[in-house]
């Protein structure tokens, strides 16, 4: 669960008939979430968009009538709020948060009009997220529409056949990889006879951690659903043995492990030189333009392929190879050009939404460190700068 909000990108689905069982486990517009174990302390606010659903066991829900839930959001992700949560945690194997402790947890009530004012700030904030997302939206479909698999309708035969020479040449005998949807899938995005190894070769540039100092680390848990991958400071003492490539400002990294749930991200220019774990492939884009490579591999029906190449039960991931070997067309530069400005908008969104986020979280830090007043007119100033970006 990240912070403030929801991130549709890991559901699980279940009958109606167990959602309507598990009914008092249902969220509703306004509750605050709270990540009780992993990500602990992570605390986050559920919108319109984020319903009708149920809250799992790693979470528990807050509900204060008397505060503003978007406060509180705001309170439990500042530096003062977040440190008092994780004091509360327990346990020896695995910390974690128990109901008791945080029913013992006190929050600083301020004016309505202080709450009210964060209350116009994050919803600014998820307002941009929103338009984030529909840049991104039209990124895909406008990529899915020139590969000719926009409303790709495969062909679903009761029964199907493959030579044996066919199954000992790729070395695999199980009948979901030789699916007709899947040799259709190869021969529309191979049409060009092209790879993704062709267009974008793999970057292998070893990290050796150092005796002192820190660096900045990508891990797969860091990466967001924009295709944006926030980074770590860690110790070189302390350095983990899966951080074992530098990635360089315009790469692109794709996670090997469950690549079905499209973690890919583009790396920034001010995370050049940062390193990232093993679980990545660092693919350079030569020949093809890095933000259509990262909506390539994000769309949903190439994770499909990559994840046929997966193996092993509890962590399956595809070999860079088999990564590097799957089809990637050339993109006309009409189409390129509107994804990268889709992508690139995307993005400038997301930074946007995160300035204002950061904003409402210092506003709270301001009225506890200095005065309400002061908070207030440091709202109001953040406001008149978001209605006039």
């Amino acid at each position: 669960m990240k912070s403030f909000f929801i991130e549709n990108n890991d559901n699980v689905y279940l009958p109606e008939s167990d959602f309507n069982r598990l009914g008092d486990h249902s969220i509703k517009v306004g509750d605050v979430l709270i990540s009780v174990v992993g990500t602990l302390g992570n605390s986050c606010i559920v919108t319109e968009s984020d319903t009708p659903a149920i809250f799992s066991c790693k979470s528990t829900i807050i509900r204060k009538p008397e505060v503003n839930p978007y406060y509180l959001v705001s309170y439990l992700n500042s530096e003062p709020g977040k440190s008092l949560l994780l004091r509360c945690a327990r346990g020896s194997v695995q910390l974690g948060l128990n109901l008791p402790d945080l029913r013992q947890y006190s929050v600083p009530v301020f004016s309505h009009a202080l709450q009210v004012t964060n209350e116009q700030l994050i919803k600014a904030a998820y307002k941009s997220f929103e338009i984030a997302n529909e840049h991104l939206t039209n990124a895909e479909q406008s990529l899915l529409r020139t590969l000719g698999v926009e409303n790709w309708l495969p062909s679903k035969p009761l029964t199907y056949t493959r030579p044996s020479t066919e199954a000992f040449a790729v070395g695999r005998l199980d009948a979901e990889y030789f699916r007709p949807r899947v040799h259709e899938l190869l021969a529309i995005l191979g049409g060009d006879g092209h790879s993704i190894g062709d267009l974008a070769p793999a970057r292998s540039e070893r990290f050796i951690p150092a005796s002192s100092g820190s660096f900045e680390y990508l891990e797969i848990g860091g990466l967001r659903m924009d295709g944006t991958a926030q980074a770590e400071s860690v110790l070189h003492k302390e350095a983990p043995s899966r951080a074992t490539s530098h990635v360089h400002s315009g790469d692109v990294i794709t996670s090997t492990v469950r690549p079905i749930r499209r973690l890919s991200a583009l790396i920034a220019p001010e995370q050049d030189g940062f390193v990232c774990s093993s679980g990545f492939v660092v693919l350079q884009p030569k020949h093809v333009a890095p933000e259509v490579l990262l909506t390539y591999l994000r769309l949903p029906v190439v994770c499909e392929l990559m994840d046929l190449h997966t193996s092993a039960s509890l962590y399956p991931a595809i070999s860079e190879q088999d990564l590097l070997s799957l089809p990637m067309p050339l993109i006309d530069a009409t189409t390129s050009d509107a994804i990268c400005a889709a992508v690139k908008s995307s993005q400038a969104s997301r930074q946007r939404a995160a300035e204002l986020l950061e904003a409402a979280k210092r506003a709270v830090e301001i009225a506890i460190e200095d005065s309400e007043a002061a908070a207030l007119n440091y709202l109001n100033e953040i406001i008149q700068g978001a209605g006039g970006h």
